[in-house]
């Protein structure tokens, strides 16, 4: 009797723990909705209204809202900015040192899970994608990629000490930016998710990407035992 009540506690105890891991997403376009961004005044590119770029119309179709309620795991940020590069180096040469993912990484709460979905924006955008660095980054140094990178996985880290941290990588980028991110990612001992046949509709995903997406992290999440 005393080890079934035994075996039992330690059970809710896991259930609980599973129920209560809190996700943060720091993202790009592929991760917003309007409405459901900290902050809000992040750009988005998913809305509550149709448009001819997407099919994508609810939150709950997002590729991360699909997750959270198959999961059990709980939200507590999600700082995406359509449009964002990791590096400081935006679209037509523009500083986007405001927005860029090293720039956002400090700002994502008290997670237990951290998914970093970017990269796309530094490929379209033709972004400088520099040499492989990893320590006495300058300011200058992050308009590139592969320093930049190097530099928000270090200090997500550093911020996340016992955090678990996976970058999400697209599949339709170049093999300069995979086999950067997989590099680095392997520098720091970072999983990779590796996307496959998403749908996508203006470069984006659709609902049924969305579902794609939703399917592939949930799985890579559940083989690490996440929840």
């Amino acid at each position: 009797m005393k080890q079934r009540m035994l075996l039992s506690l330690a059970v809710l105890l896991m259930t609980l723990s599973a129920c209560g891991q809190r996700l943060s997403i720091l993202g790009d376009s592929y991760s917003t909705f309007e409405g459901y961004l900290q902050p809000d005044t992040n750009a988005v590119w998913y809305w509550e209204r149709q448009w001819e770029c997407t099919d994508v119309t609810s939150v709950r179709q997002t590729w991360w809202h699909l997750l959270l309620n198959e999961t059990g795991m709980k939200l507590c940020v999600n700082n995406s900015f359509s449009g964002a590069t990791i590096c400081h180096s935006g679209y037509d040469g523009a500083d986007y040192s405001d927005r860029s993912f090293c720039t956002r990484l400090p700002k994502l709460g008290s997670p237990d899970i951290i998914l970093v979905f970017g990269a796309t924006n530094d490929e379209w955008a033709h972004a400088p994608i520099g040499e492989y660095q990893y320590s006495q980054w300058t300011s200058q140094d992050l308009y590139a990629f592969r320093p930049a990178m190097a530099y928000m996985l270090q200090h997500l880290q550093d911020h996340y000490p016992n955090v678990k941290l996976y970058f999400i990588l697209n599949d339709i980028l170049s093999d300069d930016i995979n086999q950067s991110v997989l590099t680095i990612c392997r520098h720091y001992d970072v999983p990779v998710i590796r996307l496959k046949d998403i749908d996508k509709q203006c470069g984006h995903p659709n609902v049924a990407g969305m579902r794609q997406i939703a399917d592939q992290v949930k799985a890579a999440l559940k083989a690490d035992n996440c929840f």
